[in-house]
């Protein structure tokens, strides 16, 4: 499989089958970080499905094809399992690549449980037994997953016995036993400490199906901070929450599985095998059916509405940057390669920044380097210096950030109040009764507690709890590649092996 590049035409080399005519698009499901995907029916057999459409125009670098055709041969590679969403075929043109899949209409996994009235351990057991299933068949063919949360997981279709499907393989790899992996992939709730280590294998999937588990039972992330720094000092240390409501009326077994997959030493958690064998997995149609209480599911409500809210900032954000601007950024690295190497140093970058009039102090230009040398050699070459720059100038950028804010005040009030948030995130699966937890998020992010949100609350909320790869792939590897440097740099924090 070979990425071919003719006349400025970019062919992935994945094709089963040349037609684009085959499939009649109908409405959009969904947006991601490189297209859209689409309900579809296929002409032929009249089956609705799937249509994942990635625009060439967004894989701006070499490292966006690969994560692209990895999803691709990934999800080719796994077998038909009930709980995987299945793979048709794929198909390119001049403008995309076309991933037809299975298509899934039941909504997520936390959108049914906040649906539903009544939700209790037994439900939380068959989920938490659905996930390890997955992550088994996922671990015996030779694939982690790396991004196990629960909107990754979506019903097959409506109906109350509907199968729980995985559907996004777009950061999962391939690996061979004993194998380590260092690259910071993942969303910040979900991450286990031996990724912020950089040294980590199949075992992080376990650690990210023991955070969902810990939500379905209280609501909440058992690791929580008001920064990215805070919530990765929070993961290391790894103490673990059981005395806030509901915990005190949890099973002991449900809470002795949690510990066992949230060990924070990979060698001593449990493995795959260790967790579907374990007491409550194994009884899980005769584990408590008592009601966790309505505070959970609200809890979960709010948890679930925020995340989309903050998804839906991310994707306006996320469109922002001009494709010229990647060419200019090009041009910037060649002239700060004074040595003409192919590569900058700590050096040719600080003298690059101060030549373009940017006063930035040794400890920034270490963090910037640290943050875009991927592959860990000490310096930046062409592909990181263009990724990190693209990336950043997307997400920091105040402009950016502002005109999303736009697209959520709809009378251009100076505020984000109710009725816009109401409009902005009303989904039939979260059912009629979302007004408390638009509340809630209002009340979370308005800081000076004046009932709505203002631009300043909007940039704190933004910065806080934030899953990057939701408007980014590769600035998701540069923030967290960045933090997990602070860390090992900070004296405070041990990280052990």
């Amino acid at each position: 499989l070979v990425c071919i590049f003719t006349n400025n035409t970019l062919r992935l080399g994945l094709c089963d089958s040349i037609s684009s005519n085959r499939y009649e698009f109908g409405k959009e499901l969904g947006r991601g970080e490189f297209g859209i995907t689409y309900q579809c029916v296929d002409k032929e057999s009249g089956e609705n499905v799937a249509c994942k459409t990635i625009a060439k125009s967004k894989l701006r670098t070499e490292i966006d094809v690969e994560d692209v055709r990895r999803e691709v041969v990934i999800m080719r590679h796994l077998p038909k399992h009930p709980n995987i969403v299945s793979y048709k075929e794929v198909y390119e043109d001049k403008e995309a690549v076309y991933l037809v899949m299975e298509l899934c209409e039941g909504g997520e996994l936390f959108d049914r449980i906040v649906a539903r009235g009544h939700y209790t351990e037994r439900a939380a057991a068959r989920v938490t037994k659905t996930i390890l299933e997955v992550v088994q068949v996922c671990h015996k063919h030779g694939v982690i997953h790396r991004d196990l949360k629960p909107e990754n997981f979506l019903y097959a279709n409506t109906s109350e016995n509907a199968q729980l499907k995985a559907i996004d393989f777009g950061l999962s790899i391939f690996f061979e036993p004993g194998q380590r992996f260092g690259e910071i992939v993942g969303s910040p709730y979900y991450m286990a400490p031996e990724v912020l280590r950089r040294n980590y294998g199949p075992e992080v999937d376990v650690w990210s199906a023991g955070v969902i588990l810990y939500i379905l039972l209280c609501g909440v992330p058992p690791f929580w901070a008001e920064t990215e720094e805070g919530i990765a000092h929070a993961i290391v240390k790894g103490t673990i929450d059981f005395n806030r409501d509901p915990w005190p009326r949890v099973s002991d077994e449900a809470k002795d599985l949690v510990k066992g997959m949230l060990d924070p030493n990979p060698y001593n958690r449990l493995t795959v095998e260790e967790v579907l064998e374990h007491h409550w997995i194994q009884n899980a149609e005769k584990v408590s059916n008592v009601c966790l209480g309505e505070g959970v599911r609200a809890r979960i409500k709010q948890f679930t509405l925020m995340n989309k809210f903050k998804k839906k900032v991310l994707r306006v954000v996320a469109d922002n940057l001009p494709q010229d601007q990647v060419h200019g950024i090009k041009q910037m690295f060649y002239m700060m390669d004074s040595d003409k190497n192919g590569n900058l140093s700590f050096q040719e970058l600080k003298d690059g920044l101060h030549m373009m009039g940017q006063s930035v102090a040794d400890p920034e230009v270490q963090l910037l380097m640290d943050a875009a040398d991927v592959d860990g050699n000490g310096m930046l070459n062409c592909e990181e210096f263009v990724t990190m720059a693209v990336h950043l100038q997307r997400l920091s950028n105040d402009d950016h950030l502002r005109q999303a804010f736009l697209q959520f005040d709809k009378n251009r009030s100076g505020y984000i109040e109710f009725e816009d948030l109401k409009v902005s995130l009303f989904d039939d699966h979260l059912g009629p009764k979302n007004d408390q937890a638009i509340h809630d998020i209002i009340s979370d992010a308005d800081l000076d507690k004046d009932g709505r949100i203002s631009y300043q609350d909007f940039k704190v909320m933004m910065s806080t709890g934030m899953d990057w790869k939701m408007g980014s792939r590769q600035y998701s590897k540069a923030m967290l590649n960045a933090l997990s440097m602070r860390l090992f740099k900070d004296k405070s924090i041990q990280l052990k092996n």
